[in-house]
């Protein structure tokens, strides 16, 4: 799940990196008006992707928990 995220992130990052230059930030015309509400959903997409990159659900850090707890007693045994 975290490398589809990352990945996610990585994509958006580099339309932007490509995209920003090229946008037109004028309100006064169409274009942009375009540019504005890219830039406005390209924002959105980036903090969606990097909020699910940083928290994890329920199930994901119960498993994260037993793995360590296996870990330990695997090192206790040896």
């Amino acid at each position: 799940m975290k490398n589809k995220t990352l990945l996610y992130l990585l994509l958006c990052g580099f339309m932007l990196y490509y995209a920003v230059p090229k946008l037109v930030l004028n309100t006064e015309t169409l274009q942009g008006i375009f540019s504005l509400s890219w830039l406005f959903l390209s924002v959105l997409v980036v903090g969606g992707n990097l909020s699910a990159f940083l928290y994890r659900t329920k199930k994901e850090r119960q498993q994260v928990v037993q793995t360590k707890q296996g870990q330990r007693r695997i090192y206790q045994r040896s």
